[in-house]
């Protein structure tokens, strides 16, 4: 097995924007701790940052501080850093070019927003034949409400967990790296 770590759209627009995630608590620091984990077992870090397409949209503005990486994430050791405009890392990436060339078959996936990004990316992954490990203390979301309803962010948040299952490994962070050591 050849892993690599994805930290998705870890961004300041989820601490500092319009889109701050509230549950679960803590998940900054299990990512961050995940990079670190990753970095000294010379797993590789695949950093994803979102851009708007949208010259004037309110979030995720390219150059906007909010678009900017979360400045923890920005100072981490990483391989690659790849730009994306959809919820899918892989569509209009590099990425699967990136996983390819260095012989990638298992992808560790972490960042935000759960059931959006990351929920896209594990999914397309695993179609694509990747293993997949969903850490889901390190995943984090927020509270929705629009036309069809409301949903709290820890409600929303299990029910992607429960549904990950079908398509990912989903484990807590103390799981991912007490798993490392015994590889």
């Amino acid at each position: 097995m050849k892993r690599a770590l994805l930290v998705i759209d870890v961004q300041n627009e989820y601490f500092f924007g319009k889109l701050p995630v509230s549950h679960p608590p803590g998940s900054l620091g299990n990512i961050l701790r995940v990079m670190d984990v990753a970095a000294a077992q010379q797993i590789p870090v695949v950093v994803i940052q979102n851009t708007s397409l949208a010259a004037n949209s309110p979030v995720f503005r390219k150059g906007s501080p909010e678009w900017e990486l979360h400045p923890e994430v920005a100072r981490r050791h990483r391989e690659v850093l790849i730009e994306k405009n959809w919820p899918d890392s892989f569509a209009e990436t590099t990425l699967a070019e990136w996983l390819k060339g260095n012989g990638i078959d298992t992808l560790t996936v972490c960042g935000y927003m759960t059931q959006m990004c990351c929920d896209t990316t594990a999914r397309r992954a695993y179609h694509l034949g990747y293993g997949v490990e969903f850490l889901s203390d390190a995943t984090g979301t927020l509270a929705f409400k629009n036309e069809a309803g409301s949903v709290t962010a820890e409600e929303l948040h299990r029910a992607i967990l429960v549904t990950q299952c079908r398509f990912s490994k989903v484990l807590k962070t103390d799981e991912w790296v007490g798993q490392l050591s015994g590889e």
